[in-house]
């Protein structure tokens, strides 16, 4: 699958694969078993966060894997709750040394608020904060790049205005039903590039009746539909899964979905995330 070894290249040359495994609400032992399978099945991306609660696990897979370390790229999170610049230093080297892979290849603030602050107060200041932490182990070289995550544009830009490094990405809840299509075009404008993690909208999309129409058209999957949609829109896809068949199957994407298709898959509203929308992400803010 062409698809799982091609890249995007960020603003600082640093070259990240289209298509990557996100390991949320998996345990240690789990994330493991997925990150090897999903290297085996030949992913090189691999996503991960501090507030998963499973770095370890996922840098035992990582070295188990066979696959040269170079050769990978792993990611991972500051939690949203750190807005300080000892403490992010600190979750910094835990993140290290957890994964115990040498280097992380991509570090985000994980939101611009702590989860139980959510598109609450502001935090502008602890950011920044949070950011010269970052841009200090960037330019140590033990983070490749840099970036943030479910950051609207007024939060990208006090991080642009008070850093010296422009967030190399940006990772959003991208997927039909929901394109935040400005703050995409701000991202673009700012070099920033944009993952998309949940393209298959938690799963809560499957059943619907327009993405399972124009699925038809291409002889494929919702979720392989999906998965193509928010690559064609030029974004990283973090399907999150632990089969194997399914990370197979979420790879296979070698189709085009047509201009009129696109056109309709971005304008779709459907944001309805079921028992999941008690998370802040999915909760409508």
């Amino acid at each position: 699958m062409s698809t799982l070894t091609d890249t995007y290249t960020l603003s600082n040359g640093v070259e990240i694969p289209k298509i990557g495994l996100g390991t949320w609400l998996m345990d240690d032992d789990q994330a493991e078993q997925a990150v090897r399978d999903a290297i085996g099945v030949g992913y090189r991306n691999i996503d991960t966060a501090q507030a998963y609660g499973n770095e370890h696990g996922v840098g035992t897979g990582v070295r188990a894997s066979g696959v040269a370390r170079e050769d990978l790229f792993v990611s991972s999170k500051l939690a949203a709750e750190i807005k300080d610049y000892d403490a992010a230093v600190q979750a910094i080297d835990e993140s290290l040394a957890k994964l115990d892979i040498g280097y992380i290849d991509l570090m985000l603030i994980h939101a611009p608020q702590p989860w139980n602050d959510f598109r609450g107060g502001n935090y502008d200041e602890g950011n920044r904060a949070a950011w010269r932490a970052l841009e200090e182990a960037h330019q140590a070289g033990r983070l490749r790049a840099i970036g943030v995550s479910n950051f609207l544009e007024e939060d990208v830009q006090n991080i642009i205005d008070g850093g010296t490094v422009t967030p190399h990405v940006n990772q959003l809840l991208v997927h039909a039903g929901n394109t935040p299509t400005d703050l995409l075009a701000f991202c673009a404008d700012k070099g920033i590039h944009v993952e998309a993690y949940s393209p298959i909208a938690h799963g809560e999309v499957l059943d619907n009746a327009d993405l399972k129409t124009i699925a038809g058209k291409y002889d494929v999957s919702v979720a392989q539909l999906c998965v193509r949609y928010v690559v064609q829109l030029g974004t990283v896809a973090l399907p999150k899964t632990a089969n194997p068949e399914h990370m197979a199957s979420n790879a296979d994407i070698d189709f085009i979905i047509s201009d009129e298709d696109m056109t309709t898959l971005q304008q779709l509203h459907e944001r309805d995330y079921g028992d999941s929308s008690d998370f802040p992400v999915y909760s409508g803010k």
